[in-house]
């Protein structure tokens, strides 16, 4: 499937289809004023596409178009589908959440906790209990990021030598290093986004005694019908790839950062990111969430369970918190006032607290290159949005999309 067009009219599917396209309208405001490169746009309700929406370019340097085709970097919105992935694995009875990772992962045995020091002489004590399962799939590990540039522990990561282009070996190596730096809090205490879905994928590979790339094809990918997903652009699919951007200068003016044609995505990575490798297009990722969207199956395909699913888009956080009360106040894909945590999705659970018009229960994510998704089981509707500008946060886009889709609604 690499064609995704409208199936039904907006009116038919509850919406306004003049108020509708308002969004493709301010999304173009973006490109036309140099802000983003072009933009790939679809809105569905009940399964059914209802608006679809092109505009600008995939290529500036060569003048080439977004396609429905165009293939993308999706970065983090690797998330989620490494997050069903260990869950298929978790409905075949491999662990438990709350196991610990060192069954699997010897070297995260003993995690020790920062607590003083610099990062050439950290100070640490032993971290009060094991990094379990549960604490990957909810961010709650420990771990984090090189790029929060908040902490001496984000420091010892950069100089462990996880950067935006190169990392430390393969996965299994990747993992060992990440096991020997400390903790930033002990496990289960807090939310800070970190490399915790990239260990999911080491422990899908451990578990499945398959690498994390063919373990994906064959329980999510092909099952599903996608195509185009990858951790790396074949040749003969490289014309179709879109070159990346990020905001230059105080004007924010798009700038070449990747080009589609030069990129280390055209070769295969060393290591298999299960927290941001995937390339990927429109019209498979809306395979994908068409799936999630009907309770885990699609065309008679089960990805995983109606239940779990469920469980997965509930607010994991403890005490039904959102991630203001628990998290670092440090960058993610998501906003954090009114939205709690689940097992790899971000999930409303107070709208007004959001201060977003959006839905109680809606459940989504994005990735570095400014891309997102959620889906609204309420209103049964489901949103992604394509461009390649990095960092996410740099324009805000994603509650402007809410805005634009939910005030069209009839």
């Amino acid at each position: 499937m690499t064609e995704v067009e409208v199936e039904v009219e907006p009116g038919e599917a509850g919406f306004d289809a003049k108020r509708l396209h308002r969004l493709g309208d301010h999304l173009d405001k973006y490109v036309d004023e140099g802000h983003l490169p072009g933009v790939n746009v679809l809105v569905s309700r009940e399964g059914k596409i209802v608006y679809r929406h092109m505009y600008g370019q995939r290529d500036m340097e060569r003048a080439l178009p977004v396609e429905a085709d165009t293939i993308y970097r999706f970065y983090s919105m690797t998330k989620p589908i490494t997050s069903v992935a260990i869950m298929q694995l978790y409905e075949r009875g491999a662990f438990q959440l709350k196991d610990p990772i060192s069954n699997w992962i010897p070297s995260f045995a003993q995690s020790q906790v920062f607590v003083g020091g610099d990062a050439e002489n950290p100070q640490t004590r032993e971290a009060s209990r094991a990094i379990s399962i549960h604490d990957l799939l909810t961010h709650t590990s420990g771990l984090t990021y090189f790029f929060h540039m908040a902490h001496v522990v984000d420091e010892m990561y950069r100089r462990a030598g996880f950067d935006w282009t190169t990392s430390p070996g393969d996965l299994e190596s990747q993992c060992d290093i990440l096991a020997s730096l400390p903790l930033l809090f002990d496990p289960g205490t807090e939310w800070n986004y970190s490399y915790s879905t990239d260990v999911l994928g080491r422990l899908i590979e451990v578990m499945s005694g398959m690498s994390l790339d063919a373990y994906f094809k064959r329980n999510i990918f092909e099952p599903l019908g996608m195509v185009d997903t990858d951790f790396s652009v074949p040749s003969e699919k490289q014309e179709r790839f879109a070159s990346c951007y990020y905001p230059n200068g105080e004007a924010r003016q798009v700038a070449l950062l990747d080009d589609a044609q030069r990129s280390r995505y055209l070769h295969e990575p060393p290591a298999f990111s299960g927290g941001g490798g995937l390339v990927s297009t429109l019209a498979d990722y809306h395979l994908f969430t068409q799936a999630l969207r009907n309770g885990g199956s699609l065309d008679g395909q089960r990805i995983v369970g109606r239940k779990t699913l469920d469980f997965m888009t509930s607010n994991h956080l403890p005490g039904g918190v959102d991630l203001t009360e628990y998290g670092r106040p440090l960058f993610s894909e998501t906003a954090y006032d009114g939205v709690g945590f689940g097992l790899g999705f971000s999930v409303v659970i107070d709208p007004a607290k959001a201060k977003v018009l959006c839905q109680k229960g809606e459940y989504a994510w994005g990735g570095a290159a400014s891309t997102a998704f959620w889906i609204d089981p309420v209103e049964d509707l489901t949103v992604i949005f394509l461009t390649q500008l990095l960092p996410s946060s740099t324009h805000p886009i994603r509650p402007e999309m809410k805005t634009l889709v939910y005030q069209a609604l009839e």
